[in-house]
């Protein structure tokens, strides 16, 4: 298995390694390996090493990889910082992963303003910037011209150092073990396991919607390009231009999020039936589970090209589930493939099956670690098996081991002491043709401890009314038990959501407290 988009360079020197329609940006194999060589270079000019941290804080930019491959090419650890954070919540980052260079944007140039206190960072040719210019960073351009083209002598294989969403708290960085082998001579996790699984390879047009910052879609384009295939990226998710895109480029493989799911499905039939999807052969999607009729109806419009993997950042396991196995265990994130999956009670036993509790993959050692935050891993690990992981979901198996999650620990809502899901019904509400968009959330209550009470962005078309939230209740008692249904809905404009689609709980709760 080729492993190493420089095999590609000098086979396929003018193909396509990148594209951004947006701006209409080509970036070939050869000109990917040149910029990446040339900043790898310009990395070790200043000192840094094996092992070392560089961190890139951008949009959607293609020059995004040259970095992200200058550093696997160099045994470093790349860092992608969520652009959306507030400048100190940057610089804790950048402070945590011992960053001893930064790669911004200009377009998201509020994000590094305050980068340079860092002392790490306080040579300029440490703070680089493009679509600048930013205050006290050099020209990426200028930086990446003057370095060297020589070849590197030596190529250890580098990894990212990503951090955890922060949606429950501060974000956790994720620092796996060095390889210890050369770029070139295995291949990493991600095409040794998902590039054999979904058939990536050389004729792979992969169609990246979501922002590279995020793990799957940074993860997912690097290994398109060690695997010699073209990567199409998005500034940004919209539903038609996604669509429009598969055809345009006749994209084979792709990755999404549900609310990606549910707003190609809310287009008006017409829109829909007018886009080619005929070329797409594996459309995967992960980060948060799939309502079953949401999964059901893709499967109707894209065929059985649609499967679901559930993992996280930390790669803790693997469940992966196809289409047909969808349609007879709906709502299911599949079976393990990696790691063997236990459902645990409060007391760390394993439940009988279809019992719900909280996941954790058993593999050989500790799959990761927090970094500085032994606490929190200590957290992660299950208090008698230090080889057992969890990132904090709760579900059940069934007797045939396909697991169901029923949501975060952190979003369960016990009310009169009763453990209510909120996904369940949100899974609900969702299918409901006025609704774009909700939440289900709980709120103090002072006879039952706390409530569910339903946030609902309705479609553009749709006026809100008592009665509208009376039709959602029965809507959703027709499918959940009473109890899990919220009685109170209220309308808002918007829910508060990452750019990757997930629903920010703790945020909606302070907008709703005021705390």
């Amino acid at each position: 298995m080729t492993v190493y988009p420089g095999t590609h360079a000098a086979a396929t020197p003018d193909k396509p390694a990148l594209i951004r329609p947006a701006t209409g940006e080509h970036v070939t194999y050869r000109e990917l390996m040149d910029s990446s060589t040339r900043i790898a270079n310009h990395l070790r000019e200043l000192g840094i090493r094996e092992g070392d941290t560089i961190a890139i804080v951008s949009d959607n930019d293609l020059r995004m990889f040259d970095v992200y491959w200058a550093a696997v090419r160099s045994g470093m650890y790349v860092t992608a910082v969520n652009y959306h954070l507030t400048p100190s919540e940057v610089n804790y980052i950048l402070d945590d992963c011992g960053a001893r260079a930064v790669f911004a944007s200009g377009n998201v140039a509020d994000a590094v303003s305050q980068a340079h206190r860092i002392e790490a960072l306080a040579e300029p040719a440490r703070r680089i910037a493009w679509e600048g210019p930013v205050d006290g960073f050099l020209d990426y351009d200028v930086v990446r011209d003057a370095a060297s083209p020589a070849p590197l002598s030596s190529q250890p294989r580098g990894a990212d150092m990503l951090y955890s969403s922060g949606t429950t708290g501060r974000p956790k960085g994720i620092r796996p073990a060095l390889p210890g082998v050369q770029v070139d001579e295995a291949p990493d996790m991600m095409s040794s396991v998902f590039g054999q699984i979904y058939g990536f390879g050389p004729d792979t047009v992969y169609l990246s919607p979501a922002p590279l910052y995020h793990a799957a879609p940074l993860r997912y384009c690097a290994m398109t390009n060690a695997l010699g295939g073209t990567v199409i990226v998005m500034d940004h998710f919209d539903p038609e231009t996604a669509l429009r895109y598969i055809g345009e480029y006749s994209v084979t493989h792709s990755q999404w999020v549900p609310t990606m799911f549910v707003r190609m499905l809310k287009l008006p039939d017409d829109v829909r039936a007018s886009y080619d999807v005929s070329s797409l052969k594996v459309a995967i999607h992960a980060a948060a589970p799939c309502p079953a009729e949401v999964k059901r109806k893709m499967i109707d419009w894209w065929g059985p090209v649609i499967t679901e993997y559930y993992a996280a950042t930390e790669a803790a396991g693997v469940t992966l589930i196809g289409s047909a196995d969808s349609l007879t265990h709906p709502g299911s994130v599949g079976r393990a493939v990696l790691g063997i999956v236990h459902i645990c009670g409060p007391d760390g036993d394993d439940v009988p099956t279809g019992e719900v509790g909280t996941v954790y993959f058993e593999r050989d050692e500790m799959p990761f670690t927090y970094h500085n935050d032994p606490a929190k891993t200590a957290e992660a690990q299950h208090p008698r098996h230090d080889n057992w992981a969890t990132t904090g979901d709760l579900g059940y198996v069934d007797d045939e081991g396909f697991l169901y999650l029923t949501d975060r620990k952190a979003f369960t809502i016990i009310s009169g002491g009763v453990n209510i899901y909120p996904q369940e019904s949100e899974n609900v509400f969702i299918n409901h043709p006025a609704v774009y968009d909700v939440g289900v959330i709980g709120l103090p209550d002072d006879d039952l401890g706390e409530r569910p009470v339903g946030f609902v962005q309705l479609m553009d078309d749709v006026d809100p009314s008592d009665q509208l939230a009376e039709e959602l209740i029965q809507f959703a008692k027709a499918e959940l038990a009473s109890f899990k249904v919220p009685k109170d809905i209220r309308f808002v404009k918007d829910l508060p959501r990452t750019p990757t689609g997930k629903l920010v709980k703790g945020e909606l709760r302070k907008q709703v407290l005021g705390v």
